[in-house]
C-alpha cells in the first residue's frame, strides 16, 4: 500500500507583511536560492492581496504566482529531482543537501499553493460583487443551460478525445500542465470501475468559456456534459487534475552537428520528462488517486490537494473589459527623434545619446531606429542579438526588409531561451529565406546580450551606431518591464560592439576599451570595481556602491560585496527576485541594505553605480549577479560616458530606494518585510511622462 496524501499544512508568515524567513541554514552566512525565490513568489502574492490594486489586476497577480510556480516546479524542483537520482551529496552554498533542500521546498510549496487558490477564489468573490460572476453550470437556469448545451456540443465536443485505460489500451500519456478529467466509470456486468482521462483543451479553447452573459470554466462544462462521451457506460465521477514535468533539457551542445536539429529533438523529448507535480481535486476518490500516483510514478508529498481551480495561471486574462476593475490605461511617451536633417534618428544621436526608460518611454523608438536603418541606402550591415523577440511583426519586419534591400543582416539569435525556443527557430528560418545571416550563439553559452550594431557610410567615412539595453527586443514585454535603452554614435562603444560582433560570428578574442563582456571580462570587471571602492574607503575617500539587478545569488560576488561591506563601503542593492545575501550582520555586511522593489510593472533593469572617490562612475546592461550570467552567458555590460544620462540613473536609482508603494526590506534573519507608505516610484515615472 502506497503512503498516503498528506493534508496541506496551513499558513504562511504569520505576520502581515513579513515573509517567511529564507534562512534555511541559520550557519550559513548565505541565503538558500530555492527559499528565496519562494519568498519572491510570496511577494507576488501579496500584490494579489494588496486592496489598493483593482481586482482585476488582482487576479492577474495571483495568475503570476501560478505561473511562477509551474515554471520553479519545472526547473527548480526538477533539478533537485535529478541531482537525488544521480546520488548527489554535494552541499549547495548555503550548507543544504539535496533532499534537505528538497523537503523544504515541498512543506513551502503547498502551503504557498494552498495560498495562491485561496486569493484566487477571494479576488473571484470580489469580481463576482462587482458584477464580473463566473459562474457553475449546476447554478444556470434551464434557459441559460439549453444555450450551453448548444454551445457544448457545437464548439466543444468536437474537439474532445474520451480515453479509456482497459487492457486494449494503456495508461495515456499526460502532457505538461495539461489539465485533465479523471473520470470513473461503470461498465455493465464489469467488476471494477474503469478509469478514462478526458484532456481538457485548454489552448485550443479557451479556459474561460463565455456563453451569453455568462463566464464559466471550461473543465466545469465539460464536466457537466461528460455522460455524452460515455454512452452506454455508467458515469461514477469526474475529478480535475494536472501534472507538471521535468522541462529542463541537455544535451551535448560540442557533439550537435546541427544546433538547430538538435534543439528541435529536444524540444520533443521535453514533453516527456518525469512529473514532479500533480494538482488534483480535494474530493477526488482515494481510488482515482492511489491510480494516478502509481502511473505517475509521483510521491505523495508531491501530489497537491486543492480546492480549485487549478492553473491558476490560465486566469491571467478574462474576457472581460471592465476599466474600472483595471489600473488606468498608460500611454508611453515617443521621443522626438526625427532630427533636422533628411537623414532623422542618425541626425538625432550624432549630437548626442539618447536614453529611454521602458515603458514610461516607448519601445516604438527602437522600431523607428531599426525601421529607418532597414530603409536607409546610406546603411551597409545591421546586427542584432535575439533571445526572447515575441511576435511583433515590425521588428522582424524590419530585419527581413533589410536583407531584401542588400544590406548586410547578421541575427545572432539564442535557440536556447527557454520556452521560447520554437518561437526562435521559426525567427531563424525566416531571416534566413529572407538573406540573412542567421548565427546560433557561441558554443556552450547562451548569448543574452541586448545590443544592436548599425553601420552607416557618411561624409567623412564609416560611423557606427548602437543601442544597448537591459531588455529584450520585445515590444509587447517592453510595456509590462521596466528596462533601460541607450542608442549612441559614441566611436569607442561603437567600436567595442563591432568587436563583440566579431567575436560572436567567428573571431576567437576580443579586446574592449569600456564593455564588460561576460563572460570574458564581466565577472572580473565587477571585482575590480568594487575592489576599487574598498581602495578608497581604506584612503578616507568616498566609497559606496548602488546597484539594482533582478537576483543575487552568485558567491563570488556576494563574497566581494562583504569584504566591502567590511571595509565600511555604503551597499545599497535594489532587487526584484532572489537574494543569497545577508544584510546588515555585524562584522560581515552591517553596511549592505537590501530592497525588493515589485509594481505594476516587472523591474527588469539592471544599473550599477560606483562612487568612486567623487567621481562617479555607472554602468548598465543585461546581466544579473548570478553565476550563469558571469560564466555561462554571452553578457554586455556598458559605461554610461554622457554626464546627463548618468545623473538620469542615478536619479533612477534614488528614486527606486525610496519608493514604498511596492518595497519590502531584507533582514539579517531572511525575512523581508513591507515598507510601509504610498510614494511609488513607478508612479513617479508615469507622471513624469504625461
Amino acid at each position: 500500500m502506497k503512503d498516503k496524501i498528506q493534508p496541506v499544512p496551513e499558513g504562511g508568515s504569520d505576520v502581515p507583511g513579513v515573509t517567511l524567513s529564507t534562512a534555511a541554514n541559520p550557519e550559513s552566512q548565505l541565503l538558500n536560492r530555492e527559499m528565496s525565490w519562494l519568498a519572491f513568489n510570496e511577494r507576488v502574492l501579496a500584490e494579489a492581496r494588496d486592496p489598493r490594486n483593482p481586482p482585476l489586476e488582482r487576479l492577474k497577480y495571483a495568475a503570476i504566482c501560478g505561473s511562477n510556480l509551474d515554471e520553479f516546479f519545472m526547473v527548480r524542483v526538477a533539478g533537485i529531482h535529478r541531482q537525488i537520482a544521480a546520488g548527489v551529496h554535494t552541499p549547495s552554498p548555503d550548507g543544504l543537501l539535496p533532499r534537505e533542500a528538497l523537503k523544504l521546498v515541498r512543506e513551502r510549496t503547498h502551503v504557498m499553493l494552498r495560498e495562491v487558490e485561496r486569493t484566487a477564489q477571494a479576488v473571484l468573490q470580489e469580481l463576482a460583487a462587482a458584477g464580473v460572476v463566473i459562474s457553475r453550470v449546476a447554478d444556470l437556469d434551464k434557459q441559460a443551460q439549453a444555450h450551453l448545451r448548444e454551445h457544448y456540443l457545437a464548439e466543444i465536443q468536437p474537439v474532445l478525445t474520451p480515453l479509456i485505460v482497459d487492457p486494449g489500451h494503456p495508461f495515456p500519456y499526460l502532457s505538461n500542465l495539461s489539465l485533465n478529467l479523471a473520470v470513473l466509470l461503470k461498465t455493465p456486468g464489469g467488476e471494477e470501475p474503469d478509469f478514462a482521462r478526458v484532456k481538457i483543451p485548454v489552448g485550443i479553447l479557451p479556459r474561460v468559456v463565455s456563453v451569453g452573459s455568462h463566464l464559466l470554466l471550461l473543465e466545469d462544462v465539460i464536466a457537466a456534459h461528460i455522460m455524452d462521451l460515455f454512452k452506454g457506460r455508467k458515469v461514477l465521477g469526474s475529478y480535475v487534475f494536472r501534472v507538471t514535468r521535468n522541462t529542463d533539457y541537455e544535451f551535448e551542445e560540442e557533439e550537435a552537428e546541427d544546433l538547430l536539429a538538435t534543439i528541435e529533438d529536444a524540444l520533443r523529448r521535453r514533453r516527456f520528462g518525469a512529473a514532479v507535480r500533480m494538482e488534483v481535486e480535494r474530493d477526488t476518490s482515494a481510488d482515482v488517486l492511489e491510480f494516478l500516483q502509481e502511473k505517475l510514478h509521483l510521491n505523495p508529498a508531491d501530489i497537491f490537494l486543492l480546492d480549485g481551480p487549478l492553473g491558476t495561471a490560465d486566469l491571467m486574462g478574462l474576457p472581460v473589459q471592465r476599466p474600472d476593475l483595471s489600473f488606468p490605461p498608460f500611454n508611453p511617451a515617443v521621443a522626438d527623434l526625427e532630427g533636422d536633417e533628411d537623414d532623422g534618428v542618425f541626425d538625432t544621436l550624432r549630437q548626442g545619446d539618447v536614453l529611454l526608460h521602458h515603458p514610461y518611454d516607448s519601445f516604438t523608438n527602437i522600431l523607428q531606429f531599426l525601421e529607418e536603418a532597414a530603409r536607409d541606402p546610406q546603411v551597409l550591415a545591421i546586427k542584432q542579438t535575439l533571445y526572447r523577440t515575441g511576435d511583433d511583426p515590425r521588428l522582424l519586419g524590419a530585419l527581413r526588409t533589410a536583407a531584401e534591400n542588400g544590406k548586410q543582416v547578421v541575427a545572432m539569435i539564442e535557440l536556447k531561451a527557454r520556452f521560447d525556443e520554437q518561437r526562435n527557430i521559426s525567427w531563424a528560418r525566416k531571416l534566413e529565406r529572407a538573406g540573412a545571416h542567421v548565427v546560433y550563439g557561441v558554443m556552450g553559452l547562451k548569448t543574452h546580450a541586448k545590443v544592436t550594431l548599425i553601420v552607416r557610410r557618411e561624409e567623412g567615412g564609416l560611423r557606427r551606431y548602437v543601442h544597448i539595453g537591459t531588455g529584450n527586443y520585445n515590444p509587447k514585454t517592453a510595456r509590462l518591464y521596466t528596462d533601460l535603452s541607450l542608442l549612441t554614435s559614441d566611436p569607442e562603444l561603437g567600436a567595442d560592439v563591432a568587436e563583440l560582433f566579431n567575436h560572436l560570428t567567428g573571431s576567437a578574442a576580443a579586446e574592449y576599451t569600456h564593455l564588460l563582456v561576460a563572460p570574458d571580462t564581466a565577472r572580473s570587471g565587477f571585482e575590480a570595481l568594487i575592489e576599487r571602492e574598498i581602495e578608497h574607503a581604506q584612503a578616507g575617500r568616498e566609497a559606496w556602491i548602488k546597484a539594482k539587478f533582478n537576483s543575487l545569488t552568485d558567491p563570488g560576488m556576494i563574497e566581494a560585496l562583504y569584504r566591502a561591506s567590511q571595509a565600511g563601503v555604503g551597499i545599497d542593492l535594489i532587487l526584484r527576485g532572489v537574494c543569497c545575501l545577508r544584510p546588515g550582520v555585524p562584522g560581515l555586511s552591517q553596511t549592505i541594505r537590501v530592497h525588493s522593489l515589485l509594481g505594476r510593472y516587472l523591474e527588469h533593469a539592471r544599473i550599477f553605480a560606483f562612487g568612486n572617490g567623487g567621481q562617479e562612475e555607472v554602468y548598465f546592461g543585461s546581466a544579473d549577479w548570478m553565476s550563469r550570467n558571469l560564466d555561462r552567458r554571452v553578457e554586455v555590460i556598458a559605461p554610461v560616458l554622457d554626464d546627463r544620462n548618468r545623473q538620469a540613473f542615478l536619479e533612477i536609482l534614488s528614486t527606486e530606494w525610496h519608493d514604498e508603494r511596492g518595497s519590502w526590506t531584507l533582514g539579517e534573519d531572511g525575512r523581508y518585510v513591507k515598507c510601509p507608505g504610498d510614494r511609488s516610484a513607478q508612479a513617479q515615472f508615469a507622471e513624469a511622462r504625461i
